[in-house]
């Protein structure tokens, strides 16, 4: 029995506000200097406006996904290292940053550090996008007996840089240790204006090197 390909009905998308236009034409190559700036122009307010919420959403999603084995899903080991690194005083962006770590361990299990750091490297201190692209390696530090290749001494290669003690401190206390499920954690809803003052900043260009 042939299968019917699916018929989706064509329509553009909702503008994010009542007053922007679509661009009327359906493919970029086709745009002329004044599709561009017209675009452009809402781009800038949009990013500036809806980024934030994006990132909000995209945390919501992952609060009642399943566990694979740990006590805690990735939402709540996510609120457990942001409220841990808060309650030891560190600064704001360090919060959020626990708090968005592993906003891709389930979607890009194995470059999930990569990805947060791509993520929210622009908003945040070159320590922290450092710390971001290694955690994964330096959490492997504190992994015993883990069944296939796996080298607990890989951070080591990194030892003497000047970002290494926090990637070591971050592992150790506001990682590896944040998958409790005695652990009372705060809510997102307390951690939401963190977020709204790092994602507000003027973002800067990716470093080039280390």
């Amino acid at each position: 029995m042939a299968i019917e390909e699916p018929v989706r009905r064509a329509a553009k998308s909702r503008l994010y506000k009542p007053d922007w236009k679509h661009i009327e034409k359906g493919a970029t190559e086709d745009f002329v200097r004044a599709d561009w700036e017209l675009l452009n122009a809402q781009r800038k307010e949009f990013y500036a406006e809806y980024q934030v919420e994006a990132v909000l959403k995209m945390m919501e999603t992952f609060r009642e996904e399943p566990s694979f084995g740990y006590q805690v899903n990735n939402y709540h080991h996510m609120l457990q290292s942001a409220t841990k690194v808060w309650l030891d005083r560190h600064e704001e962006e360090d919060v959020v940053v626990a708090l968005l770590h592993d906003i891709g361990f389930i979607i890009a299990p194995s470059r999930h550090g990569a990805f947060a750091a791509e993520f929210l490297g622009p908003y945040v201190s070159d320590r922290n996008r450092w710390m971001l692209e290694r955690h994964q390696v330096f959490g492997d530090h504190h992994v015993k007996e883990y069944p296939s290749l796996l080298d607990p001494n890989g951070r080591d290669k990194w030892r003497g840089h000047e970002h290494f003690d926090w990637g070591a401190e971050f592992a150790e206390k506001y990682d590896q240790g944040a998958v409790d499920a005695k652990f009372e954690s705060a809510p997102i809803e307390f951690f939401v204006p963190m977020v709204r003052r790092v994602f507000a900043r003027k973002p800067h260009p990716k470093p080039i090197g280390e």
